[in-house]
């Protein structure tokens, strides 16, 4: 890519850029802002890029290695073939790990403490929790955002399913017109000029809208497939961040999710669960000081 040498990417608030190969041959971009380790990654829900994190991870940068990318089909990163099942979407998560262990193997200076704390919003949620099922011994800790938690039963109600299949038909011409680029270009005012103008970029293309239709085609199949699977987490730190507003799950949507949360933290050995009251689906956006508090609370348990 060739603007990973323009000034693009000089002094980006997010760091520098980079590329990690898959198992199956396609790249992953990302950006990394370096410093001592362990290393919080960063993963984005449905629809979203690495920018979503564009108050956050610069502010947990400033005093460890802090990684966003980009999944396969959004922002920088090439599409994938085929359907995006939560299984593929881990192994990518993996290998970006494994890249940038490499990388820690490959610099001169020491690298500080070794390990990951994974930090997932929403889709993103699930898809930390199976890559750090696959490799437990790598991963210090977790904080999920507002998670998909395959035991909350809003995601098998009949009003989601609705709702997805109406927003899969319309949302492919929507992103052909430009109209969803303007609508949700607006929720992206709290975010810094350089990030900002990347997600006004990137955002409800074509193509973030077909890699958005292939991860939520199966979401609820693939939630379901947690639901019997052991997928049981190492004994380390764990928070579970829940909006507290209603807006976009309706007051009952939000019940469920909350109390999916609290039970989900209340099984870890070392969980915490945090209720931001001024938000609601988008925590990182609304109230970015709470989910950079927990990640420091979860490096700081996780030290060695």
């Amino acid at each position: 890519m060739t603007e990973t040498a323009t000034s693009r990417w000089q002094g980006h608030p997010q760091g520098r850029p980079g590329w990690a190969p898959t198992r199956d041959g396609r790249r992953l971009f990302f950006q990394a802002i370096d410093g001592p380790g362990p290393t919080v990654v960063f993963e984005a829900g449905i629809a979203s890029t690495r920018s979503i994190w564009g108050l956050v991870q610069p502010a947990i940068g400033r005093t460890v290695r802090s990684v966003a990318y980009d999944r396969a089909g959004l922002g920088q990163s090439p599409e994938a073939a085929g359907a995006r099942r939560l299984p593929a979407l881990a192994n990518d998560l993996n290998d970006l790990l494994d890249h940038l262990e490499l990388l820690d193997r490959e610099r001169a200076d020491d690298a500080g403490d070794a390990g990951f704390v994974l930090v997932g919003h929403s889709w993103g949620g699930p898809i930390v929790r199976l890559a750090t099922s696959a490799r437990p011994d790598r991963i210090r800790g977790l904080v999920l955002v507002d998670p998909a938690d395959e035991d909350c039963e809003l995601y098998y109600s009949t009003a989601v399913e609705r709702s997805t299949r109406i927003q899969n038909s319309l949302f492919p011409g929507l992103a052909r017109l430009g109209i969803l680029r303007r609508v949700y270009g607006l929720t992206t005012g709290a975010l810094p000029p350089h990030i900002r103008a990347d997600a006004r970029r990137e955002m409800y293309t074509s193509g973030a809208v077909a890699t958005q239709v292939a991860e939520s085609t199966s979401m609820a199949e693939d939630l379901r497939a947690l639901q019997s699977a052991s997928g049981d987490l190492p004994a380390i730190p764990l928070t579970v961040i829940s909006g507290g507003k209603s807006a976009g799950v309706g007051a009952e949507g939000r019940r469920q999710l909350i109390a999916a949360h609290r039970a989900r933290a209340e099984r870890a050995e070392h969980g915490r669960h945090v209720v931001a009251e001024r938000s609601g689906h988008v925590v990182m956006l609304s109230e970015p000081e709470v989910v950079s508090a927990e990640i420091r609370r979860v490096l700081n348990s996780s030290a060695r």
